[in-house]
């Protein structure tokens, strides 16, 4: 040890000569750390996300280290649904106000347990993948590294052993015979009776045959550590995988929302288009190649089943004219596919005029571009002042 941590000062300091690696064994070496680095990274973000408290963070990685079950924690979701009952039970559950926050209440419980699923999932798919391989591979490689450390400073000793030992041999046949300095820990009789370059020959075999020893570790322990390193090409197709199915998770996990808060908007009589009003534009839908995830994410349009509201079935376009007041701008946030001739069809961003008639459905508003008119659905517009 006492060698190694010598030659390692001198290797510092240009003293003595470092045993270099290949490049492509370095460049395996920067992508294991970046890789190590980042999964770090990425792990403690994505906690942070999951569980914003630091303190119940704290608490899960106590309990996943004494190996314990963590205790099931209530959500934000949940906790808000629950103040939000016992509210409307204690200012009046027949009252609007009451109505409305026991149906705001169940939606907030739903909500909740979405994203308690969302966490669970999130963290068998994701987190676990990547804290096994910081706390398991990892270490295995980190472990090799340190061993392979060690034997090059073994080898580097070896080499600079050899090389004083054929310097001094060089030396002692050309100024005769010399008893070295630091030999004495040599039996004295052996030291007196053989001549310094016997003395200094045998200690170049010596060394030599110690330094194809190291040679042999070295080379052993390198080999090791390489297929480690490769190893982390597979180490990142896991994660990539890990991280779709996060992706995934995720997706769905907003999309249930979507549909929870639907559902919640037509329970209190409000639906998307309540809110287009505003000057902040809407976001676009979600894009998803899955059935559900797409049905979930798109805005709802007006049911177009049963009859129609009366004065609306005999509304005949070419009759309707524009009121003389309360026409507005609107804003098209999405294609809209006109179902018969009574619609207009609509490209997103696009400007027109809208406006209601009497007795129309509430869902829905003539909107007019240049000289074609048509009913246009409600949630696919803002509404600009």
């Amino acid at each position: 040890m006492y060698q190694q941590l010598l030659c390692f000062t001198e290797e510092k300091f240009g003293q003595a000569e470092k045993t270099e690696l290949d490049a492509n064994f370095e460049n395996l070496l920067a992508r294991a750390d970046s890789t190590k680095n980042w999964t770090e990274k990425i792990l403690r973000q994505t906690e942070v996300l999951l569980q914003p408290n630091p303190s119940a963070r704290v608490e899960e990685f106590l309990y996943e280290k004494l190996d314990r079950k963590v205790p099931s924690r209530v959500t934000n979701g949940e906790l808000l649904a629950q103040y939000m009952a016992e509210a409307a039970s204690e200012l009046g559950p027949t009252t609007p106000y009451g109505k409305t926050l026991i149906k705001v209440s169940e939606a907030e419980k739903r909500l909740g347990a979405t994203e308690r699923d969302f966490i669970h999932a999130a963290s068998i798919n994701f987190l676990t993948p990547l804290r096994n391989f910081l706390e398991g591979d990892w270490k295995t490689i980190s472990k090799e590294r340190r061993l392979l450390q060690n034997r090059r400073l073994d080898l580097d000793v070896c080499k600079a052993r050899l090389k004083k030992a054929k310097a001094a041999e060089a030396k002692a046949a050309c100024e005769g015979d010399t008893v070295p300095d630091f030999q004495e820990t040599r039996p004295r009789n052996y030291i007196l009776s053989a001549s310094a370059s016997a003395l200094w020959n045998d200690e170049v075999d010596k060394s030599e045959q110690e330094l194809r020893v190291a040679q042999t570790e070295f080379d052993r322990q390198a080999e090791v550590t390489r297929l480690l390193l490769e190893g982390i090409s597979s180490t990142h197709v896991n994660h990539l995988r890990c991280l779709q199915e996060f992706v995934e998770s995720q997706t769905t996990y907003y999309a249930q929302c979507y549909r929870h808060m639907l559902d919640l908007q037509k329970q209190l009589g409000r639906f998307p288009g309540t809110f287009v009003g505003t000057t902040e534009p809407a976001s676009p839908p979600l894009s998803s190649t899955s059935p559900t995830t797409t049905a979930a994410t798109m805005p709802m349009e007006p049911s177009v089943a049963g009859p129609a509201p009366p004065g609306e079935a005999a509304l005949c376009l070419e009759e309707v004219a524009p009121p003389a007041s309360g026409t507005r701008k609107a804003r098209v946030l999405y294609d809209y596919e006109a179902a018969d001739s009574s619609e207009l069809a609509l490209l997103a961003d696009e400007l027109i005029t809208v406006y209601s008639l009497p007795g129309m459905d509430p869902d829905w508003l003539i909107g007019e571009r240049g000289n074609k008119k048509g009913k246009v659905p409600v949630t696919y517009l803002e509404l600009l002042s």
